[in-house]
């Protein structure tokens, strides 16, 4: 993904879960904006396409947040019509033609497939419906796409990965790369952001395209390697999300490796927070979700609306995808998730609280690094 910055920087703060326009320098921009030339006026209708239930974060947090945060935008007015894939592209696009059948106002979409998509895409578009690639990129054009920088999170994982190894890191030591799904233009992304970080510094040993982003798929995986490597001979692990890496814990523990390598992970999954704790895991990357999903319902409601100014306010990034140039975006900062910050993210951010954390099996570990 080609990445240019539109006209000035993009205001992000990591650990807000609201966001202010007020905060990134833009003046007199609400949801009541006078200067706006409204198309449509609070009843709206906003599609939103999830990909799949694997990963927690879609139904505990996107849905729930994009959902509140569209009724508070329209005085209780607003409706989001929802649809879950499951993982299956051609389920994702008979829930969109339906959405489209059914003329929502706009489409949120996150993409199983990104490229398979882009027909579905089309349909919106020459049916007037606006579509916000939300999450991953996908092909067509599309009006707008909102997401995590993500070769920012592949660097910042191939970092963490390194500063566990320590200084004395070197190209004697073997690695396992746990990539992403082939069919997820974000899964290449972070790959290339942690190439960037790992390629040349540590031996990459074994490199796996997982498919579905399946923690099975990635468990099967990473038995493979173990047997390839030896299970004495690898220094650590690149996960790129949580769910595979609780797979890649179990390969491990299967293989009777005590003494487990760091390993990394996304999405700051309340079970890989806690095998953080534990010392199973070394980190996550943390992603705002709120920030994320209020800013895609702030971005479809002032689209439907004609609201150019606050739209163009949220979007002042530019992105290209393999099918259309300079797509107005917005990308979202991130953090390293470690035992160091638990409590001034995911607590603090009201993500987790420090109960549902530190349950009895993680007890003494949460009181050994002062998470009470």
């Amino acid at each position: 993904m080609n990445t240019r910055i539109r006209r000035t920087a993009l205001c992000v703060a990591v650990a807000a879960t609201s966001l202010s326009l007020a905060s990134c320098g833009v003046l007199n921009v609400s949801g009541d904006s006078s200067s706006a030339s409204p198309t449509k006026g609070n009843d709206v209708t906003i599609g939103l396409l999830l990909p799949e239930t694997a990963n927690t974060r879609y139904e505990d947090f996107d849905y729930p947040i994009i959902k509140q945060q569209v009724s508070s935008l329209t005085k209780d007015q607003g409706h989001v019509a929802y649809a879950n894939a499951g993982q299956n592209a051609d389920k994702q696009a008979t829930q969109m033609q339906k959405m489209i059948d059914d003329k929502v106002d706009i489409i949120l979409l996150d993409a199983v497939d990104s490229h398979a998509i882009a027909g579905e895409v089309k349909k919106a578009k020459d049916a007037g419906i606006p579509v916000i690639a939300y999450d991953r990129l996908a092909e067509g054009p599309i009006d707008a796409y909102i997401s995590f920088d993500n070769e920012l999170v592949g660097e910042v994982q191939g970092r963490s990965l390194l500063d566990a190894l320590g200084s004395d890191a070197g190209t004697s030591d073997k690695i396992v790369m746990m990539n992403g799904s082939p069919t997820d233009p974000n899964a290449k992304q972070f790959k290339a952001g942690a190439l960037s970080e790992l390629k040349g510094k540590v031996t990459i040993a074994r490199s796996f395209d997982t498919k579905d982003w399946d923690p099975k798929n990635a468990e099967s995986n990473m038995s493979d390697a173990i047997k390839a490597i030896g299970k004495g001979n690898i220094a650590g692990v690149y996960s790129a999300n949580d769910g595979m890496a609780g797979g890649i814990v179990k390969a491990m523990e299967d293989a009777g490796i005590s003494h487990l390598p760091p390993l990394t992970g996304q999405d700051a999954e309340l079970a890989a927070v806690q095998r953080i704790v534990s010392g199973e895991q070394y980190m996550s990357v943390y992603k705002s979700y709120p920030q994320e999903a209020q800013a895609a319902a702030q971005m479809a409601v002032a689209k439907v609306q004609g609201k150019d100014i606050e739209f163009d306010a949220l979007t002042q990034d530019t992105v290209d995808s393999p099918t259309n140039k300079e797509i107005p975006a917005q990308l979202v900062t991130v953090t390293a998730l470690t035992r160091k910050n638990i409590k001034s993210t995911v607590v603090a951010d009201g993500i987790y609280k420090v109960s549902q954390i530190c349950t009895s099996k993680y007890a003494s570990e949460c009181a050994a690094i002062g998470l009470k």
